[in-house]
């Protein structure tokens, strides 16, 4: 079985999707039960490659159906691509837990569906991480986006427009992505990563292979919804459900941030006209930075200030991948996992209060600490974690950027990470002030909503309260462990450092 735990990664969500779809007409609990036994067996398989992978200290090629490649299709585990699966894989265990509750009042059918769309979003999102060949990688682009798109409609009549929205900019992103990979094949012959890795550096300067980077860049652009390609992101995440919307802002856009790394750094070896394209990201990336913070700062609506916090965010991702020394590399990988955390964990917690309370609006925060004491506390220790304050994860991802951004003389980079970093504070603080200073007399304080039935003696049911917390304890406690996390899975995900 340890021989097959990559192909099951992608295989147990699909048979799962299926099963949950004709299963949930006979017991919706025992759906239920089934998806989440499902994504633990994932989380399981996928922390299983990666432990087998540090072990052997090498890749772990798997060959689909025996096929080798470059002809066969190529699955590949190596630090970086397995530890990306097994967040993408704990963060749908995540979302599914949280999403019992939350599904309440919802007809068999639609939470059949829901089940199932979830975990071909889930199955896509693995495979993206771990195929080792260009062209599975849209198909596996597509099976997760096609999914999201359904997903994000489950949440009513202004989440249909923004999926539909979504749609149509994600199918233009999907195109010019097939499209540069079209190119490469037609100059190389070969779709294969590690195979076109051998053969492009000495077509580096052909126009095709120049055109093919470009399209390729720029479809997995608006994937990551890097500025100004960010279009369909603002109302995906303002109105699609609450755990939907956590599990897509934590893990969506970072496995597409991946793909970009994986085939600038791991294909064209950042070579030739590469180096222009990794230094006009840059550009972007600081430029979004600064546009999504101050974005951030002028909305009123929680959900969509996370929404434009999430374009700054995948700002600093990219901007370490452009300046692309060490240290850079190392705070744009530790700047996924924090940024995933802290992220995932403020969307839950938007999810829960308006859940619970029917707030969304920044200013009926007021006393919400109060209120909801657990959840509040778990969205302060994410939020300075989204700050960069110390002992976060957040603060050491940061830290490895400014480093990096220093070895490199960009100082005008340093400037932005400085600068972005204070506007966040401004954004988050403006809510802890609202929660935790201001009291019960101010007018804008919304009256508790307590939905009918519930049985429960915490703040959120325990299926809500419990990722909420999982998550806001890791960013604090993954802070102090942030050393080893780079000693010994980070710094084996640059190239070079793993054979």
């Amino acid at each position: 079985m340890n021989e097959h735990l990559p192909i099951l990664l992608i295989i147990i969500p699909l048979i799962v999707a299926m099963a949950a779809r004709l299963s949930v007409r006979l017991s919706v609990p025992f759906t239920r039960g089934l998806v989440l036994a499902a994504a633990l067996a994932v989380l399981a398989c996928g922390a299983g490659a990666l432990a087998e992978t540090l072990a052997r200290g090498e890749p772990w090629s798997y060959h689909v159906s025996g096929w080798p490649p470059p002809w066969g299709i190529e699955l590949v585990i190596d630090p970086l691509s397995g530890g990306l699966a097994v967040l993408v894989a704990f963060f749908g265990l995540a979302a599914l837990v949280y999403a019992g509750p939350y599904l309440q009042g919802r007809t068999p059918r639609e939470q059949g569906s829901f089940y199932a769309l979830f975990l071909l979003t889930m199955a896509g999102l693995l495979g993206m991480c771990v195929t080792g060949d260009l062209f599975n990688l849209f198909v596996f682009l597509e099976i997760s986006s096609l999914a999201a798109y359904a997903l994000i409609a489950f949440g009513g009549r202004r989440a249909i427009v923004a999926a539909l929205r979504y749609l149509i900019i994600g199918t233009a992103a999907a195109c010019f992505y097939l499209l540069g990979v079209g190119y490469l094949y037609a100059v190389t012959g070969s779709l294969n990563m590690a195979d076109l890795a051998v053969l492009l550096p000495p077509l580096m300067d052909s126009p095709a292979v120049i055109l093919a980077v470009v399209l390729i860049v720029a479809g997995l652009g608006i994937k990551t919804a890097l500025f100004p390609l960010h279009g369909w992101l603002p109302d995906a995440y303002s109105y699609a459900p609450a755990p939907v919307l956590a599990f897509l802002a934590a893990v969506m856009t970072k496995v597409s941030a991946y793909a970009l790394y994986r085939i600038l750094y791991f294909v064209t070896e950042a070579a030739g006209p590469v180096s222009v394209t990794l230094e006009v990201l840059g550009w972007m990336a600081a430029a979004g930075i600064l546009f999504g913070s101050v974005m951030a700062i002028a909305q009123r609506d929680f959900w969509r200030m996370l929404a434009y916090s999430s374009v700054a965010q995948v700002g600093y991702i990219i901007l370490g991948l452009a300046v692309g020394n060490v240290l850079a590399l190392y705070g744009a990988l530790l700047h996924i996992v924090s940024h995933s955390l802290a992220k995932g964990g403020l969307f839950f917690v938007a999810g829960g209060v308006n859940w619970e309370t029917g707030v969304r609006r920044v200013p009926d925060f007021v006393g919400m600490a109060g209120k909801m004491p657990l959840t509040m506390a778990a969205f302060v220790v994410a939020a300075f974690s989204m700050i960069g304050l110390p002992p976060t994860l957040g603060f050491f991802s940061k830290w490895y950027l400014v480093l990096g951004c220093l070895e490199a003389g960009a100082w005008v980079f340093v400037a932005v990470l400085i600068v972005s970093s204070l506007l966040t504070a401004v954004y988050f603080f403006r809510v802890i002030e609202n929660a935790y200073l201001k009291g019960k007399d101010d007018a804008r304080a919304a009256p508790p909503f307590r939905p009918a039935g519930r049985r429960f003696r915490l703040e959120l049911p325990a299926g809500m309260l419990l990722p909420i917390l999982v998550l806001s304890i890791g960013v604090a406690v993954l802070g102090l462990f942030n050393e080893q996390i780079i000693s010994n899975v980070i710094h084996y995900a640059l190239p070079g450092m793993l054979p």
